[in-house]
């Protein structure tokens, strides 16, 4: 009987894939040219690329966001969407669906370990990692009862002091984009949380000064 609970649960979590493998599997197969660099992120990352794809194909640069994803999930998959890939830079975005609590409550130093571990990955195997600061948000949509605006500033703070005391790039979004109550205006956004066309216009401007 535990034998067949184990098997079972087995083929669940095959078939769930939880750090979505399967996502870009065929895709990283095909690339036949060492990318500039590899953008990992959350949905913000995952909605760049059908906004603007030309930012991509015109720089070399290769989208592999993933909407819903917290710092954990994109550790995991860290070694096949970007190590494996041997870019030049990796793009790290990351922290909003931490901070949503998407797998439950996370302290910040945690999320700031899961993003030092990418760092050191990275460097290990002769990627230059780029931290970015998340992007502001008063509210989330789908978390209507957390208030997270603080909490960004926070934890931008810590990614800012690991960055500079390590002698990795840092891209500040936060302060291109926030509005008077530290959140992302109706300029730059339809739901306070993703950017607009408008908004990844000021963000690709913010990265490209640290990637040319």
């Amino acid at each position: 009987m535990a034998a067949v609970m184990l098997s079972a649960a087995f083929s669940f979590a095959q078939e769930h894939d939880w750090a979505q493998f399967g996502r870009y599997y065929e895709s990283n197969q095909s690339i036949q040219k060492k990318p500039k660099a590899v953008f990992m992120g959350d949905s913000i990352t995952d909605f760049w690329i059908n906004n603007d794809g030309a930012f991509f194909s015109d720089n070399n640069f290769l989208d592999r966001g993933i909407s819903g994803q917290t710092t954990s999930e994109m550790l995991v998959r860290f070694r096949q969407d970007v190590i494996d890939l041997d870019p030049e830079y990796v793009v790290i975005l990351a922290g909003t669906n931490d901070l949503a609590r998407n797998n439950g409550k996370i302290e910040l130093r945690n999320i700031l370990g899961n993003l030092i571990s990418m760092c050191e990955l990275a460097k290990l195997h002769g990627i230059k990692p780029i931290l970015c600061s998340v992007p502001p948000a008063s509210k989330f949509g789908w978390r209507p009862e957390l208030t997270p605006a603080d909490d960004i500033i926070t934890l931008n703070s810590m990614i800012r002091d690991y960055a500079e005391k390590t002698g990795i790039k840092y891209v500040d979004y936060h302060s291109v984009l926030k509005d008077g109550q530290n959140g992302l205006p109706a300029e730059y956004s339809g739901d306070g949380v993703h950017p607009n066309k408008e908004g990844y216009r000021v963000m690709k401007n913010t990265v490209l000064k640290v990637l040319k």
